[in-house]
């Protein structure tokens, strides 16, 4: 008889460096624990010396939550190195990523296990995320992607075609690919072209099942010539791999303008 998608077992995976807020923290580990389909474990990987406020908050956590598992790491190594550690110590095949400065909404587990239970298939399924401000009651914008492997299949070839902070996955099939591979503000844009050139199947489910703060620092850093030259460079990488044609390269780094 097929396992019910409320005893799938799954891990939640999340890394913290020294830059993150406590109070945020606190935020987005209530959402995880209080979620309507609880995690099996959460492994929070400390990617190298954090400030004494946040030790404060994971020490908290650690005391009341045993599903709770701290993995630290001596120096920062950053977001994507930080993450192949955890999966390592994930006992679960099927993990959920998590950023330690966002909330996931209280079905946010339950709904993405209902679709590895409707599609077996599948391996990577993401959302669309509600962007907001100071306040999650401050919605700014909601991220949307498209619904089927044949559709994201093509949105990759433009954009990134997942919402990181919200995907869940079967890790063996990450692991087959390489895992995160470092390529700044991209690992995961990169993980998913290996992943659909491997024949993956994806799926984003049609609303919004995380709030994802946004700040002005954060469209800095993702702005400016040095973002510039690492999107040429990451867009090359693509085009390289056969993911893209040398137009749709000139295309996403705007050397050409699209007629159609």
């Amino acid at each position: 008889m097929a396992c019910s998608y409320k005893q799938l077992k799954f891990s939640v995976l999340l890394s913290l460096y020294y830059r993150e807020n406590a109070e945020y923290l606190k935020q987005s580990l209530d959402s995880i624990f209080k979620q309507t389909v609880k995690p099996n474990e959460v492994v929070l990987v400390i990617d190298g010396p954090i400030t004494p406020e946040l030790k404060t908050v994971v020490n908290e956590y650690d005391s009341i939550y045993k599903e709770l598992k701290i993995i630290p790491l001596k120096n920062n190594t950053g977001l994507g190195n930080a993450l192949n550690e955890g999966l390592k110590h994930c006992l679960y095949d099927i993990v959920a990523r998590m950023d330690t400065d966002d909330i996931a909404k209280p079905n946010r587990f339950e709904k993405q296990l209902e679709i590895f239970e409707k599609y077996p298939q599948v391996e990577v399924i993401s959302c669309w995320i509600d962007e907001f401000q100071d306040s999650p009651l401050n919605i700014i914008s909601t991220r949307k992607l498209p619904e089927y492997s044949y559709q994201i299949y093509q949105y990759a070839k433009s954009r990134c075609p997942i919402n990181h902070p919200s995907v869940m996955f079967k890790k063996n099939s990450i692991l087959f690919a390489g895992g995160y591979q470092p390529f700044p503000l991209f690992e995961d844009y990169y993980l998913w072209v290996r992943l659909l050139l491997n024949g993956v199947k994806f799926y984003n489910i049609q609303e919004s099942l995380l709030n994802f703060r946004v700040s002005p620092d954060m469209y800095k850093r993702r702005g400016g010539w040095k973002h510039a030259i690492d999107e040429v460079k990451f867009q090359n990488l693509i085009c390289h791999l056969g993911f893209i044609s040398r137009y749709q390269f000139l295309l996403n780094v705007n050397l050409v303008d699209d007629k159609n």
